[in-house]
């Protein structure tokens, strides 16, 4: 069982896809956001382009990483 923040990254959280641990990472701040408002310093929040510029890449970065993950079983042929 792992007992450190570095420990479940490495054995759990490492192993899901990109656009997971991206979900993870959502709910998490979300959550933070929700709970601690006092602790959270709000200056830095995202507006709904950066959120907008996030999902843009995000989706990018996937059909790019796709793309790539199709080249190379067409070439094991």
């Amino acid at each position: 069982m792992p007992t450190t923040i570095q420990e479940i990254y490495l054995q759990i959280t490492h192993t899901f896809s990109p656009a997971e641990r991206l979900r993870l990472a959502t709910l998490i701040l979300n959550d933070l956001v929700q709970n601690d408002a006092d602790t959270v310093d709000k200056s830095d929040s995202w507006t709904e382009q950066d959120q907008l510029d996030l999902a843009v890449f995000a989706l990018q970065n996937a059909a790019t990483v796709d793309s790539i993950e199709e080249g190379d079983r067409d070439s094991d042929f």
